[in-house]
C-alpha cells in the first residue's frame, strides 16, 4: 500500500502544488494539511512543510506560521519519532517552532538568490541520509543558516548536519544547507528537491530524496 505524505498548505505557501506532484511522481499519496486544523497522525505515514511565503513573511520568515494549529499536530507526529521535511520556508518554520536547532537569516549578499546549488550529505546515519552528492536549486533571501559555536559543535557531535553547500550561496555558518533534529527523523534544508524531478527541470537529484519517505 502506498504511504500517505501530508502537505502543509499556509496562507503564502507557494511551493505546494509543486511538492504535492514531487511526491506522487515518486510513488507516494499526497494529502493536503490545512494550517487552521488539526490532523490525526493515524492519517498520514509523513509530513512536508513547503517553501513559500508564508504569512506574507511578516515578523520573522516562518514565526507566524509556527504557531499555527496544525503544527502543533506536526510536533506530537514528530516526537512519534514519524518522518518530518522542511523545505526553504518549511525549514525556516521547523527551525522557529524548535523542531529543528539553528535559524535562517538574510543571505550575506543582501539579496534574494535563485540558483542551482551542489549539496555534500553529512550525515551518514539516520531516516534522511542520502549516499551521493547531489544538485538542487535554491530560491529565498533568508536562507543563512546560524548558530552558534556551542551548539554547532554540539550537532556536528550528534551527526545532525544533514547536508553542506559546495558553494555556500548565502554565508551559512559551516556550509550547512540542511539539518536534522537529534532523534534523526525531522530534516530541513533550504534547497528545493522538488524542482529537481525530471531532467528537463535541470535535473532530478530530488527523487532520490523524496524516496526517502517509502
Amino acid at each position: 500500500m502506498a504511504k500517505t505524505i501530508g502537505v502543509v498548505r499556509f496562507l503564502g505557501t507557494n511551493c505546494d502544488e509543486d511538492i504535492y506532484k514531487a511526491v506522487e511522481q515518486v510513488g507516494a499519496k499526497a494529502k493536503w494539511l490545512w494550517y487552521q486544523d488539526s490532523f490525526n497522525e493515524a492519517e498520514v505515514d509523513g509530513v512536508v512543510v513547503p517553501g513559500g511565503f508564508s504569512y506574507g513573511d511578516y515578523l520573522r520568515c516562518g514565526a507566524l506560521a509556527a504557531k499555527s494549529t496544525v503544527m502543533d499536530s506536526v510536533e506530537e507526529f514528530a516526537k512519534k519519532g514519524k518522518p518530518v521535511l522542511g523545505i526553504c520556508n518549511g525549514f525556516q518554520v521547523l527551525c522557529e517552532r524548535k523542531l529543528l536547532p539553528g535559524v535562517l537569516l538574510k543571505n550575506d549578499s543582501g539579496k534574494f538568490i535563485d540558483q542551482w546549488s551542489g549539496l555534500t550529505p553529512v550525515s551518514k546515519d539516520s531516516f534522511w541520509s542520502i549516499k551521493a552528492d547531489v544538485k538542487f536549486p535554491i530560491a529565498h533571501g533568508e536562507g543563512k543558516f546560524f548558530i552558534d559555536s556551542e551548539n554547532l559543535k554540539s550537532i556536528s557531535d550528534n551527526d545532525q548536519i544533514w547536508l553542506k553547500y559546495s558553494d555556500n550561496p548565502n554565508g551559512s555558518v559551516s556550509d550547512i544547507a540542511g539539518v536534522l533534529n537529534k532523534e534523526k527523523n525531522v530534516a530541513g534544508l533550504m534547497p528545493h528537491p522538488e524542482r529537481a524531478m525530471h531532467d528537463w527541470m535541470g535535473g532530478s537529484d530530488g527523487v532520490s530524496l523524496l524516496e526517502r519517505f517509502l
